[in-house]
């Protein structure tokens, strides 16, 4: 039922309010008595939100409703309210048919695999504890959640008052960031601020390709910086003053090497760049892998000496302030690093530069493929992990082969130092892929 963001499908086919109805249920008997909820801004969600509120209330539970709001600020409210779990109605970055239902635990943090799976089983096995007709739970309405949020990113980020910046929310919920941006002195631009959950200004995704109207504004108002957000704001991605959108490896590079010291580790998943561990080396510091989700993620960074923690994606975590990728922390953090340092682009040159190749095979066997491309590639190589998918590390670099957590892909990434290296690899786990899927169909 969970992938690794949750439960996300086409609404009126996988996400319907039954299932949020069930879901509420399952929170309650799991033994959560006070639930916050909060959705972001697709039209959908106003009636899954009101069913997962019913199937809460009727299993006793309270529901503490924070509106329309970005996941880390529905994250950041269960610890403010003292709540035991939290849900977010949200598809993040998908398309706007989507929706999806994500679960968070007390202490802020995106519930693990066994949490979700423990609510899955109470689910498919309908094993709801409903209330008596006297012992129903309450839903009440809290407001100024997202104010508190941009209350607390002013407080915790020396955000510098003489950038120009521009803010593309994508028709998302992530007003927050312009809002602490502006009231710090800086020169805000927004770009699809209207909240609208069809996303006509662009994708929800903020990818390279979807945010070159954010990248063209940017380069001709001659803005310091740009941000981008993704529907619910959990994700940021910047464009640097010459209008270059910034890869996300590099962006892990920079937060990483502006968090660590000489000792400390930074969390990050199997697919990320050479670059960062690189970029760590120079001052002392290494990365721990995950699995890929936010949610390995932030479950790493609880561990002595994990200090930060990211994704490629977009998704960025400062344990000590909140355990949720929280994007207007990190649209707040980058500022920071660009009023100190001077200049996004300067920074990011000054990065290697990796050759790194990325693509997806579309299957609906990716867990069978998968399997039997560890039995190959354990037949020909030394070094392989099976962390999260199979991981081969060779003298010239690495490739990843791993199943999508929530599409019927398999997923390849490979890196080199030079260019040729890095297509060999690619090509090299592509023919394992290959391989795999005809011994399959055998």
């Amino acid at each position: 039922m969970f992938g690794t963001s949750g439960v996300r499908g086409r609404v009126g086919e996988t996400i319907t309010a039954d299932l949020a109805l069930d879901i509420g249920r399952a929170l309650v008997t799991d033994g959560a008595d006070t639930v916050v909820l909060g959705r972001d801004a697709r039209e959908s969600g106003r009636t899954l939100s009101r069913a997962l509120s019913a199937g809460v209330t009727e299993c006793g539970g309270d529901v503490i409703d924070v509106g329309v709001q970005p996941t880390p600020t529905v994250a950041r409210s269960v610890v403010r309210e003292g709540a035991d779990a939290g849900v977010v109605v949200t598809a993040s970055h998908k398309p706007a048919p989507d929706n999806g239902i994500k679960l968070w635990a007390a202490d802020g943090r995106a519930f693990d695999e066994d949490e979700n799976d423990r609510i899955a089983e109470i689910v498919e096995e309908a094993a709801f504890n409903l209330g008596a007709w006297d012992e129903l739970g309450e839903h009440r309405h809290v407001d100024g959640a997202r104010e508190r949020h941009e209350r607390a990113l002013r407080e915790s980020v020396a955000i510098p008052d003489d950038l120009s910046v521009v803010v593309d929310l994508g028709n998302g919920v992530g007003r927050v960031t312009a809002d602490a941006l502006h009231a710090t002195g800086c020169d805000v631009e927004t770009l699809n601020a209207q909240r609208d959950g069809r996303f006509p200004g662009r994708p929800s995704e903020p990818t390279a390709e979807n945010c070159q109207t954010a990248c063209v504004v940017v380069e001709a108002t001659d803005a310091d910086l740009g941000i981008v957000h993704d529907g619910d704001a959990d994700r940021m991605m910047a464009i640097d003053e010459r209008g270059q959108f910034v890869s996300g490896d590099a962006l892990l590079a920079l937060f990483g090497r502006r968090e660590a010291d000489a000792g400390d580790r930074v969390a990050v998943p199997v697919d990320t760049s050479l670059l960062v561990a690189d970029t760590l080396a120079e001052v002392g510091a290494d990365v721990t892998y995950t699995p890929v989700g936010d949610a390995y993620v932030a479950a790493e960074t609880a561990n002595p000496g994990v200090v930060f923690g990211g994704e490629p994606s977009g998704a960025w975590i400062w344990p000590e302030q909140t355990r949720c990728p929280d994007g207007p922390l990190a649209a707040c953090t980058l500022a920071a690093l660009v009023g100190a340092e001077g200049s996004l682009s300067a920074m990011v040159d000054g990065l290697p530069a990796y050759p790194i190749r990325r693509d997806s095979v579309r299957t609906d066997a990716k867990e069978a493929v998968v399997e039997h491309v560890a039995e190959l590639a354990h037949e020909r190589f030394e070094t392989v992990s099976t962390l999260d998918g199979i991981r081969v590390e060779t003298d010239a670099g690495w490739f990843l082969v791993r199943a999508s957590g929530t599409e019927p892909l398999v997923r390849i990434t490979a890196e080199a130092r030079n260019a040729d290296d890095a297509d060999d690899l690619f090509e090299t786990a592509r023919d394992l892929i290959d391989r795999a899927a005809a011994d399959r169909s055998r």
